[in-house]
């Protein structure tokens, strides 16, 4: 797998298409990359649209769902400053692993890193923690500038679209004993601009198996403003 030295190489040997070719392309959907389809309710554009910030709040799971699609039809993702993240979680929930590059101790220079991973990657998600507020909005404007999908895993002012498990609950235990099978996962959502009403989908975050799917349960996809600030206080 790619680190970090290897991503300028890989742009420019044409391995990894620079993100912002497609600023040009006409067609919207070449502008978007794909989700799952349990999970693409939650975006308005209908994928994750090249240019966006979403931070993804509390879940693990959630990110890599999100890597999941765009990585198993050929795009390029970057996991910048977390380095307790398991490939093989990554590779279970249906990620491409072998299109992922890992930027596990970025160092000093993480706003360089990020910055220059943006100029070659489709997705690069980077923990915040050590971001300031003016390194927030120069990278988001670089992801526009760019055409790359940035991921944050943690709050980031500005994003243009927000997620959050609301509630988990695993299936497969019965009185005392069986085996975990699945983890059922509601999903809050809300943005900015077109992503500003709130949504929320349960999804099986994993399923029985592995990797992705939808819920059996039907649940309302509105959420009142109160139900969202106490739903993300319970992920704060």
């Amino acid at each position: 797998m790619p680190a970090l030295g290897a991503a300028s190489s890989l742009a420019a040997s044409g391995a990894v298409g620079v993100a912002s070719d497609l600023a040009s392309t006409p067609d919207d959907r070449a502008r978007m990359l794909p989700v799952h389809p349990a999970l693409a309710d939650l975006f308005p554009w209908g994928g994750l649209r090249r240019g966006v910030t979403v931070a993804v709040r509390g879940s693990t799971s959630l990110l890599f769902a999100l890597l999941a699609s765009p990585t198993d039809t050929g795009s390029w993702a970057a996991l910048v400053g977390m380095p307790d993240l398991g490939l093989r979680a990554a590779s279970e929930l249906g990620v491409a692993v072998e299109r992922l590059a890992l930027v596990r101790h970025p160092g000093a220079n993480l706003p360089a890193v990020v910055a220059a991973l943006l100029d070659g990657m489709d997705l690069v998600a980077v923990d915040p923690s050590r971001l300031t507020d003016s390194h927030l909005r120069r990278l988001s404007a670089r992801a526009r500038h760019r055409g790359t999908v940035l991921i944050s895993t943690g709050p980031w002012p500005g994003a243009d679209l927000e997620l959050a498990p609301a509630r988990t609950r695993w299936t497969g235990l019965g009185d005392g004993h069986g085996f975990l099978e699945a983890r059922e996962t509601l999903v809050a959502a809300r943005g900015r601009g077109a992503a500003a009403r709130p949504v929320r989908v349960e999804a099986c975050l994993p399923a029985a198996g592995g990797a992705v799917a939808g819920s059996s349960r039907h649940l309302p996809v509105r959420l009142f403003d109160s139900d969202w600030r106490r739903e993300r206080a319970e992920v704060s």
